[in-house]
């Protein structure tokens, strides 16, 4: 590792040397000149030298070239560039600040630097969303949703409707890192699954990694989902939200000290149970709602010191009279940016993140709780280094401290039931990295690094041994912090661009991820009451590799993106469940999990019109994913649940005037892998299933068309308004929500299959405002 570092260091630095030519750095910040806000991935191109460089995810840029002068042009994409003459004969800070772009319907404004960034960056597998964009495309509720939304995309699957998750070319749920402000949010869904944790007023950026995956993040084996909140208006304050017929949004933000500080608040709450209560007056006990609270705020202590501390707490609450279910994540981000060197820029995190859950019946004297959650506090530390226009090094640390709550049964006083409580398991996961961005001439582009990743399971706790019928035939205690398990991977990653011309390029990428926490599930979705659970002496770390390939290709200046990626990914030591398992407050969980190996490939294609009146893209992805275990399926490889052959998504948007558009998506997917009983036997009169292979049978196919239309109102520059009318399922489509077989009514002594579906055509409409 050591080894490796020096030798990234050595190889940028040589590429600064230049006989008898001096070097000086252009560095600063590019903001929003109506909010202030820092723009990720803005463009400084420099016209003299045919190159430049792009914003990190604070806005900052440095580029060290040799003295003299230059045209230096500003740009990000749906804003206006800008172009100054810069005489660089010392070290200059330059900030910028870009204005939005005003364009009437029949313009088609192209900018060739900035547009293509497709095919001029190494970016392969990566999905990046825009917020605005977003509003447009229609949803269940009409409540915006960027996990819905990226679902749309090659490669990425829906966990299905009404089910919480998504999936990321063939792995499982539990394997998408989702970062919110670089904290880890562990249940990313809210009435189950229904809706994500994400109020997208308060969000600026957003980026999923399905391959290419950077040195700087670890813990997961298929994806990452790195989302920012928005830092708030530096220059005003305002007011936004939105009413719906089963939501409401509202944030308000605005400077502390202009342009030296900020502050945003949005908050967001369903009121689906007032709703039932005033059409029932049996319901008026009922909780039915989710409430989310984004908090951020931001100071600049000087020109090379800025401090960030944001926040999100959510909750879920369902209950009746007797019987209370809530869930819900905390995270709590400290952040330090600090410039040590116009050309190297550092930020320190300080993380804190919780997921818990609480079950609670209340009936006379057998009153009790389950209790069930995770824990983390992490610091985070990480460097860039800009060496040159053709090298930018990144190089940290970090260290996680994790606190897993398996489960806990309370009981009242006087209930008569006893408590069972499974021991707490505490771990800490820890990494170091670097990795550089490179490039070789005008056509190379390269992103290479390795992560060097360790986990220990450390006491207060005990070690089981089990026989292979899952009894107990040994343990050993721990003391507090005393190591009981260690293990440690090596993580590589590589991705590789060759530039054929401005409109096209091939890419490549290689990765390899460890994955240290599991997420335990019997259940065919994810559920609230999933339980993360360490990897131990007998729960080893899940390990893949991933190839990918890609040829980028761009239309008409740009008008049109298109894009074709293979992959393939082996993965290791995936954990499942023994036919018959025992899941709920199991204290020896671990004898009844069976590990195997897994495998998924297949092909993403996507065709995106991304400017004039109307745009949209048409993905298309064909795959395959199974799994073998050698105790199930009598060692056979299986297909997952998640293996789908066919999933299609299209999706328009059509700017009729200035005042109104309209939008549609129709999705299509294979039906998922479930197992099904094959046949039945009597036992004492009554009819039992036979079950054979798992998931030996599909679900009915899904598809779905889903309407949109928004109407601006009142639009001047002190308030704005526009109403949103959706149309979910516009066809009425009954796709299945589960399968279950009972004994028919009308044949005795016969089974019957009986479909349950949750939707048919949902109509919704809001009102949103900013003043």
């Amino acid at each position: 590792m050591f080894k490796f570092a020096v030798f990234i260091l050595l190889l940028s630095l040589s590429t600064t040397i230049v006989m008898g030519q001096e070097k000086f750095t252009l560095s600063g910040h590019i903001g929003d000149a109506a909010s202030g806000e820092e723009l990720i991935g803005a463009t400084i191109y420099i016209k003299e030298l045919a190159s430049g460089g792009v914003t990190n995810v604070y806005g900052f840029y440095s580029l060290t070239i040799p003295a003299g002068d230059y045209h230096i042009r500003y740009s990000y994409v749906g804003y206006e560039s800008k172009t100054i003459n810069i005489a660089l004969h010392k070290d200059i800070i330059q900030n910028m600040e870009l204005a939005v772009q005003e364009a009437t319907l029949d313009e088609v404004i192209v900018k060739a630097e900035a547009d293509n960034e497709n095919i001029q960056s190494t970016d392969i597998g990566v999905v990046k969303m825009n917020v605005k964009e977003m509003t447009k495309i229609p949803v269940l509720f009409g409540e915006q949703d960027i996990i819905k939304t990226l679902t749309l995309m090659p490669g990425v699957s829906s966990g299905g409707e009404g089910k919480g998750g998504f999936y990321v070319r063939g792995g499982n749920t539990d394997q998408n890192l989702i970062l919110l402000d670089e904290a880890p949010v562990y249940n990313a869904n809210h009435l189950m699954g229904f809706f994500s944790v994400f109020n997208s007023d308060a969000l600026k950026d957003i980026k999923l990694y399905k391959s290419g995956i950077p040195a700087q993040f670890g813990g997961r084996l298929s994806s990452v989902l790195d989302v920012h909140m928005k830092d708030g208006n530096l220059k005003k304050y305002s007011v936004s939200g939105g009413l719906g017929l089963i939501s409401s949004r509202l944030t308000v933000e605005g400077p502390i000290v202009k342009d030296q500080g900020s502050f945003i608040v949005s908050g967001r709450r369903t009121y689906a149970d007032l709703l039932l209560g005033l059409m029932d007056p049996d319901y008026r006990d009922m909780s039915l709602y989710f409430y989310d609270l984004n908090a951020k705020a931001n100071y600049k202590l000087g020109d090379k010191d800025r401090l960030f501390i944001s926040g999100y707490f959510g909750q879920d609450r369902l209950g009746a009279e007797n019987f209370g279910f809530n869930w819900g994540n905390a995270t709590g981000t400290l952040r330090w940016n600090h410039i040590f060197h116009n050309r190297l820029f550092s930020n320190t995190s300080f993380i804190y993140s919780s997921y818990q859950y609480e079950i609670k019946v209340n009936r006379g004297n057998t009153d009790f709780s389950i209790k069930s959650g995770i824990e983390d506090y992490h610091l985070k530390q990480d460097y860039t280094f800009f060496a040159n226009t053709n090298n930018t090094i990144k190089f940290g640390f970090d260290a996680i401290y994790h606190t897993f709550k398996p489960g806990a049964f309370v009981a009242a006083d006087g209930s008569g039931l006893n408590d069972l409580v499974v021991d707490n398991k505490y771990a800490f996961e820890s990494g170091i990295y670097v990795a550089n961005e490179q490039k070789i001439g005008s056509r190379i582009l390269l992103d290479y690094g390795i992560r060097l990743s360790m986990f220990n399971e450390v006491g207060p706790g005990t070690v089981y041994a089990y026989d292979s019928d899952g009894d107990i035939i040994g343990q050993e205690e721990y003391g507090s912090l005393d190591h009981m398990t260690t293990y440690w991977e090596p993580e590589p990653r590589i991705a590789f661009s060759y530039i054929l011309n401005e409109a096209s390029s091939l890419k490549a990428s290689f990765q390899r991820n460890a994955q240290y926490i599991h997420l335990l599930s019997a259940s065919t979705s994810d559920n609230p009451t999933d339980v993360w659970m360490p990897s131990s002496s007998l729960i080893k770390p899940g390990k893949a590799n991933q190839y990918s390939v890609g040829y980028f290709r761009n239309f008409f200046e740009n008008m049109v993106e298109t894009s074709v990626e293979i992959y393939y990914k082996d993965m290791a030591d995936i954990v499942d469940y023994k036919d018959g398992a025992d899941v709920l407050l199991n204290e020896h969980v671990e004898s009844d999990l069976v590990f195997g190996k897994g495998r998924s490939y297949g092909i993403e294609m996507l065709f995106k019109k991304r400017l004039g009146r109307f745009t949209g893209w048409v993905g298309y992805t064909i795959s395959r994913t199974e799994h073998q275990f050698d105790l199930i399926n009598n060692g056979d490889w299986l297909p997952a649940r998640q293996d789908r052959t066919h999933d299609v998504s299209l999706v328009g948007m059509y700017d009729i005037n200035k005042k109104l558009s309209v939008s549609a998506t129709w999705v299509y997917y294979t039906g998922d892998a479930v197992t099904m009983p094959s046949g039945r036997y009597m036992v004492d009169g009554n009819i039992v299933p036979y079950y054979t292979e798992r998931n030996g049978y599909r679900m009915p196919d899904y598809h779905r068309l889903d309407l949109s239309l928004t109407l601006l109102g009142k639009q001047t520059k002190k308030f704005q308004s526009s109403w949103n009318f959706s149309i979910y399922n516009a066809y009425a489509r009954e796709n299945a929500y589960s399968i279950s077989f009972q004994e028919s009514e009308t044949v005795p002594g016969t089974m019957e299959a009986v479909q349950f579906s949750l939707f048919s055509i949902i109509p919704s409409v809001t009102w949103n405002f900013k003043f």
